[in-house]
């Protein structure tokens, strides 16, 4: 019988920080099922439409490896990138005009033919028409800082002021790429308070 994967294991280094610390991180090339989209995560139909997405053809790729290939693994973790034409609207928390690429970190033994082939198996089920939007695609994000969020998604803006004002300009960092979220709670189960969420920055 095969050993379960868990990247939150095996990459504690990437996947457990701890919590009001910030650490400097070198990620690597890991591949996602991604998928893109524009609005406010609370209520726009498109970003709904992509976790319909996202999520069953994950799951029938880990269901698919374990069957044809005796690997299993842990589902990975809900991340997202998100950023807008104006930055200024998204440190104003205007969120009808963010812009995001959710994704799901899938172990580099899955490839583009059994994407293909799940999200066949899911489109047959009358899956999210967002479905023909998602990609299989490696990441490199390289340097970065990350640390825990305890609490709402709301309440973030005090540590990524820290993070910006203070821990960056300290170590001679400067923001490069995208901001990082790594969502370590179902957030249909969790009060907002316990939510844990990774805040991770490209660097350089």
């Amino acid at each position: 019988m095969s050993v379960k994967s868990d990247i939150k294991i095996e990459r504690k280094d990437l996947y457990a920080p701890a919590k009001g610390k910030f650490a400097i991180v070198d990620v690597p090339a890991l591949q996602f099922l991604m998928i893109d989209g524009q609005g406010d995560p609370n209520s726009a139909q498109s970003y709904k439409a992509a976790l319909e997405a996202l999520y069953p053809v994950s799951y029938a790729l880990k269901f698919a490896s374990k069957k044809t290939l005796d690997k299993d693994y842990v589902v990975r973790p809900l991340e997202g990138l998100w950023w807008a034409d104006d930055m200024s609207a998204f440190r104003a928390r205007a969120k009808d005009v963010w812009r995001w690429t959710m994704m799901i970190g899938q172990p580099d033994w899955i490839d583009q033919a059994m994407v293909a082939q799940a999200i066949e198996v899911q489109r047959k089920k009358g899956a999210s028409e967002a479905i023909d939007r998602l990609r299989l695609e490696t990441f490199v994000e390289g340097r970065c800082v990350q640390t825990l969020h305890v609490g709402s998604y709301d309440d973030e803006g005090p540590v990524l002021q820290r993070l910006h004002e203070e821990f960056l300009p300290a170590n001679g960092l400067a923001m490069t790429g995208k901001h990082h979220e790594i969502y370590l709670s179902d957030a249909r189960k969790t009060v907002p308070e316990k939510l844990k969420t990774i805040l991770r920055q490209p660097v350089r």
